[in-house]
């Protein structure tokens, strides 16, 4: 059932509702322009991972507001959409985010999906179809919300 739209001149990120290692994940955003997934402190304690679950990961990343965030490390992950399974290296950080998750190109073209914000989908192809998730624009206006506050 497709979500009414809040309204397409809206500028609002794309945050979807994924299945990461078995569990609804809310407050997913969807960035195109990452080249790395991430996972935030509340998934990584939601999902019950240890410390021993990771594997190094020794770059460093930039965050929104250009400053550098270091890793807890790296952990692979699955992502379901539908039927449809793609394993996933997630970099965990511990950092805030209004965001539970970040998913980027590499899951974007594991799925083979296109993402559009004015659209507030992600479509992927799947057995002769084409597949959507949904974007949450209510979802994607509180965290906005939430990281100006």
């Amino acid at each position: 059932m497709a979500l009414p739209m809040l309204g397409f001149l809206d500028d609002d990120a794309l945050v979807i509702i994924l299945t990461i290692g078995g569990y609804d994940v809310k407050r997913v955003l969807v960035d195109q322009g990452s080249v790395v997934e991430v996972m935030y402190p509340d998934l990584y304690k939601g999902l019950k991972l240890r410390p021993e679950d990771l594997m190094a990961y020794d770059s460093f990343l930039v965050s929104f507001k250009g400053k550098i965030v270091t890793s807890k490390g790296q952990i692979r992950m699955p992502i379901q959409t539908d039927l449809d399974i793609v394993e996933v290296d997630f970099i965990v950080v511990d950092a805030y985010s209004p965001y539970t998750a970040i998913v980027a190109r590499p899951w974007l073209h594991a799925l083979r999906a296109v993402s559009s914000t004015l659209h507030q989908k992600v479509k992927y192809p799947s057995k002769g179809r084409v597949k959507e998730v949904i974007g949450d624009q209510a979802m994607a206006r509180q965290c906005m919300v939430s990281a100006i506050s």
